[in-house]
């Protein structure tokens, strides 16, 4: 099966293709297109055109909104198809697909339902005169995503920018473009309304097909989501060329603090659920665990213990609890960076590659103790691979829970709802969860500090980052200024 780019509602040859690899079992799932940068002008020019002087310009609000339920529809409707390509492309476990397709549905209602809510302010000024704003869509928008929640980090961008009247080029990443590529497909099928130009899907390497996509001068706006250092590269370029406004959303080392006071089958739970969901490829994950050492040996204990019964296998096998990480090169670097931790902290469980699966790029759940000094301590894995960090009182879990660059997201667990409040106040971070780890909702707004990222994505927050503020100023005197 051969996939070409989508531009401006056709199916549009690139200059060259790659494969796209199943990494349960190493097979050929696809060729797609391996845009060049002359393939990235294209569906630019198209997106341009269509925010220029195509009609979605004049599209109402309430007309963006029913696409955008349109889209949702369709989604539900091939939601199982959907899954399974999800799966087969990234590798994780099929429940999880299935949550994530149906989550994916559930922004772009939001998003829908949320066109028709864009509104400006009006101001009293010292003067005889009306004063007030308008929201204005940023334009056209390069989003550019990661292979961890192919589909639903897609929409997380998709729903806002067109609920906000941009038009949109959208890169998936190199290893996990299929289901993007097929939502675009059934767009074109059962979304007649949507104007050609205003959705643009084009696959490609980041360091061509992304860079040609942060550094053109016809895009106003970049929003990203990956690691850090990439998203150093995307400041970069947009430094060099037209200064476009950037939205990122980065790595993380996201505390998962536990007192001595916990419910420790709750925790435990918590504990693991918060880092091996997705493979540990997620950039939330809770990969460092602060425990309260009046605790400690029992809470590891009790990890290990649950870590062995979670089981690695065919992702589309429903009983199984984690699939393969997403590529060999990525489960080489998972690899390389648990070696590096036996070096320096002392491992508990798993530690390796998972022999029983050879053909696939399966990591055991891994599981270290050492100080927050380590670099398996300081370092985002993005795999799963979880340290344990012993502390002393309330002031040593905020230390170490703040000792990072990152500042995404955090968790803390205890039955005191005054300590647990106090701790939310003083952890850096841009989700705080109370006895509970990694929910995330549409209506709520994601994002993080430090070098986790700029801007916020999902509810009011997320659309905002899409829109453009402008003053508007009425005079209603007719008494000229006198200024000659």
């Amino acid at each position: 099966m051969e996939l070409r780019n989508f531009i401006a509602n056709e199916w549009v040859a690139a200059t060259a293709t790659r494969p796209v690899i199943d990494p349960a079992t190493g097979t050929v799932l696809a060729t797609v297109a391996e845009s060049s940068a002359d393939d990235v002008a294209t569906a630019v020019r198209a997106a341009r055109e269509a925010f220029d002087s195509g009609p979605w310009r004049t599209t109402t609000a309430q007309a963006r909104g029913r696409i955008l339920f349109e889209m949702a529809r369709v989604v539900r409707q091939h939601a199982a198809a959907l899954a399974e390509l999800e799966t087969r492309n990234c590798g994780k476990p099929i429940v999880e697909s299935e949550f994530d397709v149906q989550d994916a549905a559930t922004c772009l209602e939001y998003y829908g339902g949320l066109a028709t809510k864009i509104h400006g302010e009006t101001f009293s000024v010292p003067d005889n005169a009306i004063n007030l704003t308008l929201k204005e869509p940023i334009g056209v928008v390069g989003l550019i995503v990661p292979w961890n929640y192919p589909l639903l980090l897609a929409m997380w961008k998709l729903g806002p920018a067109l609920s906000a009247g941009c038009t949109v080029v959208l890169k998936p990443a190199e290893q996990t473009p299929l289901t993007i590529l097929e939502f675009a497909r059934l767009v074109r099928e059962h979304v007649p309304e949507l104007p050609p130009g205003v959705l643009n899907v084009v696959s490609g390497d980041g360091p061509v097909a992304g860079r040609a996509l942060v550094e053109s001068m016809e895009v106003d706006k970049i929003a990203f989501t990956g690691g850090t250092d990439t998203g150093r590269e995307v400041l970069h370029g947009v430094a060099r060329s037209n200064l476009k406004k950037v939205s990122l959303e980065l790595g993380g080392k996201s505390p998962n603090i536990f007192f001595a006071d916990c419910d420790l089958d709750a925790a435990t739970d918590g504990a693991l659920f918060g880092v091996f969901i997705n493979q540990g490829e997620v950039c939330s994950a809770g990969s460092r665990v602060l425990v309260q050492r009046e605790i400690a040996a029992e809470f590891m204990a009790r990890m290990q213990e649950k870590t062995a019964r979670i089981r690695l296998g065919n992702p589309l096998d429903r009983a199984t609890k984690m699939g393969p990480v997403v590529s060999q090169e990525h489960m080489e670097r998972v690899l390389a960076a648990i070696a590096r931790g036996r070096q320096e902290a002392r491992l508990v469980a798993g530690g390796g590659r998972a022999e029983s699966l050879p053909q696939g790029c399966f990591v055991e759940p891994t599981i270290f103790e050492s100080d927050n000094a380590a670099s398996i301590a300081r370092e985002e894995i993005f795999g799963p691979v979880v340290t344990v960090i012993p502390f002393g009182d309330e002031d040593d879990a905020i230390r170490i829970a703040n000792d990072t660059p990152y500042g995404l997201a955090a968790a803390v667990w205890s039955r005191d709802i005054f300590r647990c409040l106090r701790v939310v106040k003083a952890v850096r971070a841009g989700i705080v969860w109370v006895n509970t780890m990694q929910p995330c909702y549409v209506e709520a707004p994601w994002g993080g500090y430090k070098q986790s990222g700029h801007g916020r994505e999902m509810s009011l927050h997320g659309q905002e980052e899409f829109l453009e503020t402008k003053q508007v100023h009425i005079n209603l005197s007719e008494t000229p200024l006198g200024w000659y």
